[in-house]
């Protein structure tokens, strides 16, 4: 499937400093992280907001605009511009437009006019971070969300009518669970996608109308963080001594087996 996403390049800014339209009725826009097209639950903490990280599976970003008026979005990942993977402030960087009260879904890193690779949660060490030297803000995704400062009557063309494709869980092994204290999360390259884009031209307002900060850790970190609460601890001893001899009925055969 084709998906259309336009990319901004801000032309026309004013030199002076003006402030974001902002009312009281207009509600805040969203930042989800979807795993197998599920948002993934978001906890605070220390004024920051976490999700769970879950290795070997692909993740999208779903963003959604509530205003009456077209936005650009600054969207990165580990500190990697999703369109271009170049480090710059929100207002020099590369942005996704969103048409008035559109909702669209960002799957992967774009690679091409025509192409992205998927985003999937991963070790540093296999992140598409490390893989470009560039390792510095490992496990955040922002968002900076810009309006348009002079809307004009444009065909709707070129905009993202992304859906989210469903991921497949990865395996892992004992050695990999073993690994875990010493593992933090990161986002890799994966797969090719489909994920054709157009360019556009914006005059935007200088000035950011919202900004959205999302830390994402496997469980561990979490847990040892304060985030998530500890998993019971299981004593293969007690649990033996809980054991019985006969039950009733026959053999079953399991599964694997018939």
């Amino acid at each position: 499937m084709n998906h259309r996403v336009a990319c901004v390049m801000v032309a026309g800014l004013a030199l002076a400093c003006e402030a974001p339209r902002v009312t009281a009725a207009e509600p805040p826009p969203s930042v989800e992280i979807l795993v197998g097209g599920s948002p993934q639950p978001r906890h605070a903490h220390q004024g920051r907001w976490y999700v769970e990280a879950l290795k070997g599976r692909e993740y999208v970003i779903q963003l959604r605009n509530p205003f009456g008026v077209r936005i650009a979005v600054a969207l990165s990942v580990d500190g990697l511009n999703t369109i271009d993977a170049r480090q710059t402030s929100a207002a020099d960087a590369r942005k996704w437009v969103l048409n008035p009260y559109e909702t669209v879904t960002i799957s992967g890193w774009q690679t091409s006019r025509s192409e992205a690779r998927r985003f999937e949660f991963t070790t540093e060490e296999r992140s598409y971070g490390q893989a470009l030297g560039k390792t510095a803000n490992f496990g955040m995704i922002t968002a900076v969300f810009f309006k348009e400062r002079e809307p004009e009557v444009r065909p709707a063309d070129g905009f993202a009518r992304s859906q989210p494709r469903q991921p497949a869980a990865a395996s892992r092994s004992d050695a990999t669970a073993r690994r875990e204290n010493e593992e933090y999360a990161a986002t890799g390259m994966g797969r090719r996608t489909d994920h054709a884009v157009t360019e556009v031209r914006l005059n935007l307002e200088d000035v950011p109308s919202h900004t959205v900060n999302i830390r994402y850790e496997f469980r561990l970190q979490l847990v040892q963080l304060g985030i998530l609460p500890a998993a019971p601890v299981h004593d293969p001893l007690e649990r033996r001594e809980r054991a019985r001899g006969f039950e009733p009925g026959f053999a079953p055969v399991p599964r694997s087996l018939r």
